[in-house]
């Protein structure tokens, strides 16, 4: 039984493969960062969400105005080539599908069917006319969304069994190709912290081995989880730990790692009010998903990202997002994969591609999206043969230094299509690019220790690793406005991980309007969440600044902040500490 079941896909890539003669076909796998189809050509998912079948009504949204094979067709006219179709764990229950018209021939056999035999009709339609589809766990019941892959009444016994009936449900038909285990893990689920009840990256291994025993042809899409490492971003669009803590399945060449991405009219965040916005986001990006594609370490696919539009931050936004993305017409199937949200109009804090009407196009916001549409699945295309990271830049040095500057150098890197420029960061922030081999950070504080490495591009947009850093501190005392003194104080130790408090006391004779300190641990210590300050941390070096509301300090005036740190606290660094 186990054999045969192993068996029959296998012979239905093989048959896919012989046939294969156009982009796209056949059942896709994983090679570094590219997708590929059945004849190991690079192909790109350019998408669109479809949702429904996760709430109440059972059945994707709109069939109350349009018949469904209509709606597929629309959205392969517009040039989109997969559907992800979000799904809740009701759905294996024998739903009734609600909402559906019937009338004047509507949606005629889809009458009497439960939801699962929707989704087949669904998934059969958009096959048929050269669409693929992913099929998304949006939900464990339709009553809403959840940190966590399991629920007191959905443990995760039942998550498995569902994955595993739903990837044996398709065997053999290559028109859907993934299933994306588990939508938008958040806090408490961590990445990497080994607690099976919280790890996602552990549970999407089990989940992932789960859909591969029975159909092994499948691609595994795992989505981020909200806070790693202290930092936070997202629910579901922090891969950070990706790096560190790969998933790693029984079968290779099936993981792809999925992100979410959105904009103002769905949450605020820091990065909307930098004033370097929108240029910024491009390294926002690298920090939480990008890297892994730039390194060639795996596929990444972009599985939401939406806006309505309506405020200039979000129109551009959006702009640099598709971008970034890469446009089909330069890289072809070697760039970024990624679906809307959502065809629906009715997402409320997004819109859709789709007006009120369920029929006209929002012809601005899929404009947005048309340089990044791969109607062929990508095939064909420049830029789809370089996926080799540069090496990472040597000798990085400091060769200078002054009250408001540090200069560096470095060795010029090797790459086998050419380095065309280097990415220089202070702590986890980019600074500045160079075409050579040197580069001058200015406006920094007099006094202060800053901690720097460097990343070689080429023209592909493969990034290499990081250097290793190197320290420097600006020349100078740090301000006029006298000095300060910082208290450090471990509030608690329980082997394993530890607290601390500092307070900063300005001991000038005129007021402060920002304050800084820096200390470098002896013993491997790594923040791992700060409050009333931001930090910054390079090896065991450790940066921290102000905050907005707690920078101004009157004469002899103090302020404090906490943090927890891993593992133990060891022996207290010596703080140094400067005003301005």
């Amino acid at each position: 039984m186990i054999a045969a079941a192993l068996l029959l896909p296998l012979a239905g890539s093989q048959v896919a493969t012989a046939a294969a003669v156009a982009p796209g076909d056949g059942y896709w796998h994983t090679s570094g960062r590219q997708l590929l189809d059945a004849a190991d050509k690079p192909v790109r998912i350019a998408g669109i969400n479809w949702f429904g079948f996760e709430t109440s009504n059972y059945v994707p949204h709109g069939l109350w105005s349009r018949d469904y094979k209509s709606m597929i067709d629309q959205m392969k006219s517009l040039g989109y080539n997969t559907i992800r179709l979000p799904y809740s764990d009701d759905i294996f229950t024998g739903t009734t599908p609600t909402s559906i018209n019937y009338s004047a021939g509507m949606n005629a056999d889809l009458q009497g069917l439960d939801s699962l035999h929707v989704m087949d009709r669904i998934v059969e339609q958009a096959g048929r006319v050269g669409m693929k589809v992913i099929l998304d766990r949006h939900r464990p019941d339709s009553a809403g969304q959840s940190a966590l892959w399991y629920t007191a009444s959905v443990p995760e016994s039942t998550w498995l069994a569902n994955l595993k009936a739903l990837a044996a449900r398709y065997v053999g038909n290559d028109a859907m190709i993934g299933i994306d285990l588990h939508n938008e893990p958040h806090d408490p689920a961590c990445w990497g912290c080994g607690d099976t009840t919280k790890d996602w990256r552990l549970a999407a291994q089990r989940g992932g081995n789960a859909v591969l025993s029975v159909n092994p042809d499948l691609l595994v899409f795992v989505e981020g989880v909200q806070t790693f490492d202290g930092v936070s971003g997202w629910w579901g669009g922090n891969l950070m730990g990706v790096g560190q803590y790969p998933v790693q399945l029984s079968v290779a060449h099936r993981v792809v790692y999925s992100a979410h991405d959105y904009a103002t009219s769905v949450a605020q965040q820091p990065w909307f009010s930098s004033p370097s916005f929108p240029g910024n986001m491009p390294d926002v990006w690298d920090k939480y998903w990008g890297y892994i594609f730039k390194q060639n370490l795996a596929p990444v696919w972009v599985g939401e990202f939406g806006t309505t539009l309506q405020s200039s931050i979000d129109q551009k936004w959006l702009k640099a997002l598709a971008d970034y993305l890469r446009p089909t017409g330069q890289y072809g199937g070697d760039s970024f994969s990624w679906t809307f949200w959502s065809w629906n109009p009715n997402s409320g804090d997004t819109g859709g591609i789709l007006k009120d009407d369920w029929t006209s196009v929002d012809t601005v916001k899929d404009g947005y999206l048309a340089g990044i549409k791969a109607p062929g699945f990508g095939g064909g295309g420049g830029g789809g043969s370089d996926t080799e990271s540069p090496a990472a830049p040597a000798g990085v040095t400091v060769t200078g230094r002054t009250s408001s500057s540090v200069s560096l150098s470095w060795t010029a890197s090797s790459d086998d299509t050419g380095v065309t420029g280097y990415d220089v960061y202070r702590g986890s922030t980019k600074v500045g690019d160079a075409t050579g081999t040197s580069y001058t950070d200015t406006g920094l504080t007099a006094g202060t220790s800053y901690t720097y490495t460097v990343r070689a591009r080429d023209a592909a947009g493969n990034t290499s690793a990081p250097s290793a850093s190197v320290a420097a501190t600006t020349s100078g005392s740090g301000g006029s406005s006298g000095g300060c003194t910082a208290a450090y104080t471990v509030s608690g130790d329980w082997g394993n991980g530890f607290g601390a408090d500092v307070t900063v006391t300005n001991t000038g004779s005129t007021a402060a309007t920002s304050w800084q300190l820096t200390w470098t641990w002896a013993g491997g210590q790594k923040v791992t969440n700060m409050w009333n300050a931001t930090y910054e941390q390079t090896g065991s070096a450790v940066s921290v600044r102000n905050t907005a509301y707690n920078g101004g300090l009157a004469a002899g005036a103090h302020t404090s902040f906490g943090f927890q740190g891993t593992p133990g606290a060891g022996v207290a660094p010596t703080v140094s500490c400067t005003v301005s």
